[in-house]
């Protein structure tokens, strides 16, 4: 009796789990993969206030912005290359309220920061 019980429950197993195996396609409309990439582009041209952390040649710059990214894990750091020299800037703040809320505690670490206003657009 029970290796007839521990049959039945061998075989319902073992056939649960072949029919777990499946296939799966997804079809994606190419307009969403066309709608991300105009998504990044706008996003990239935005107007945002940023914070200027500080500059110098291109080593300094990346140590600065290893500093800053432990600093602050939650701002994305960037490094700018602005001729002669490298920038490293911290942040996009779509509002001047947030920005600077924000730059008064990195000038706490980095006392010779900068709270950069958004570029102009000409249209």
């Amino acid at each position: 009796m029970k290796t007839i019980i521990f049959s039945v429950i061998l075989l319902g197993s073992i056939s649960y789990g072949v029919a777990q195996n499946g296939e799966i396609n997804i079809e994606q409309d190419a307009n969403i993969t066309r709608l991300l990439e105009v998504y990044k582009i706008s996003n990239s041209k935005s107007n945002f206030y940023t914070i200027q952390v500080g500059f110098g040649s291109y080593t300094k710059a990346e140590e600065l912005k290893q500093k800053v990214d432990i600093d602050f894990p939650d701002l994305k750091a960037k490094i700018i290359f602005d001729s002669p020299t490298y920038r490293v800037q911290i942040g996009q703040f779509r509002s001047k309220l947030d920005a600077e809320r924000k730059f008064k505690e990195v000038r706490i670490k980095y006392p010779e920061s900068l709270l950069l206003k958004p570029e102009k657009t000409t249209k």
